[in-house]
């Protein structure tokens, strides 16, 4: 039942904050530098499949981790690298291999990505002690 309030609480805090970044943050930034590449309306089921899995993610290798040290600040550091490795894993690939990827969409992409899932980590190992 524990991993199972991580879990939720994860994935709320992180559908909230990025929901928030995406809506009132970034839209111009991103819009400026890839918005030719982007969709009018987004995938909503393949958005709903990464954000699902992406967390499971999160709680296996920073939350889980985190419960087990019983260490808010494992939380967030693994939560932080977990971004750092799977933003950077998708921004750098399209950097290499699309044409119009710029850089500053790579840097910022990634650090969002790092930030993100660290908030995220430490927002769920916080929620799910609490609620033990």
């Amino acid at each position: 039942m524990k991993y199972v309030t991580a879990y939720i609480a994860t994935v709320l805090v992180f559908l909230a904050v990025d929901y928030v970044w995406l809506t009132q943050v970034s839209t111009r930034f991103y819009l400026d530098r890839i918005g030719h590449l982007m969709m009018e309306k987004p995938n909503i089921a393949a958005a709903s499949v990464f954000y699902l899995v992406y967390v499971v993610g999160i709680v296996i290798f920073a939350v889980a981790p985190a419960l087990k040290a019983d260490s808010l600040v494992t939380a967030i550091v693994f939560g932080a690298l977990f971004g750092f490795f799977t933003y950077g894993t998708y921004d750098v690939t399209n950097y290499a291999t699309l044409r119009e990827w710029p850089v500053s969409v790579v840097l910022v992409d990634v650090a969002w990505g790092t930030v993100l899932s660290a908030v995220s980590a430490g927002a769920g190992f916080t929620i799910t002690r609490l609620m033990s």
